[in-house]
């Protein structure tokens, strides 16, 4: 299993790469238009269906036959304005995850990574741990407030070119930057029995996959 599950990140890898250049050859203008519209349309659409058959409700699938619809009812349009969906896609990830961070640091909500971090300890958490984890959802809020509006000055005052190296081939280098920095500062302020390692951080998302199986599978 753990040799499956080893090639099954692999390709999930290369899938992941293989969408960040093909996404930023379409943004720049390589390739046919319809197929450049595709790589714009497709992984969107794939994504949401996804999430529509984890969720196992009628509903979401139904919405994603309707956005699937939309999308080829505006295709003409799109062919002339495909930069646009990588524009969206690339602001809504980002200002999605910076609301994910930033509400759960409203009064009488617990931090995202304090949340994280209570997930992995078995212990509860001492003061300096819970400041610095509010400190670090705080610094993702801003991340990724920050490269949108990157991303969206770059889209209107820069060449298309230029916003798609940053958006498609920069921002993952980016989130890894901060991530490694984090990691480096958490090293020097916080004892080794109050900082999970990567092991410890991957274990507990197993753990906690498994624990989350039986109850998502079907009733008989």
């Amino acid at each position: 299993m753990q040799g499956g599950a080893f090639w099954r990140n692999v390709l999930g890898a290369l899938l992941a790469l293989a969408w960040v250049l093909s996404s930023h050859l379409a943004s720049a203008g390589v390739g046919p238009v319809d197929l450049r519209v595709a790589v714009a349309v497709v992984p969107a659409l794939a994504a949401l269906a996804l999430v529509a058959r984890q969720s196992r409700s009628g509903a979401a699938l139904a919405g994603v036959g309707i956005a699937a619809a939309v999308a080829a009812w505006l295709w003409p349009w799109l062919r002339g304005h495909f930069t646009w969906l990588f524009l969206l896609q690339h602001l809504g990830v980002h200002l999605a995850l910076a609301a994910w961070f930033g509400l759960s640091l409203a009064v009488g909500r617990e931090p995202v990574v304090s949340a994280m971090a209570r997930m992995i300890h078995s212990q509860p958490l001492a003061p300096r741990t819970l400041r610095y984890t509010r400190g670090v959802t705080w610094l993702w809020t801003l991340f990724f407030l920050g490269n949108a509006a990157v991303s969206l000055m770059l889209f209107a005052w820069a060449s298309v070119e230029v916003w798609s190296v940053h958006a498609n081939l920069l921002t993952g280098p980016l989130v890894g930057a901060v991530f490694l920095g984090e990691m480096l500062v958490r090293r020097q302020v916080l004892p080794r029995e109050e900082r999970p390692s990567l092991h410890d951080i991957v274990r507990s998302y197993r753990q906690r996959r498994a624990a989350a199986s039986p109850a998502r599978a079907p009733q008989p």
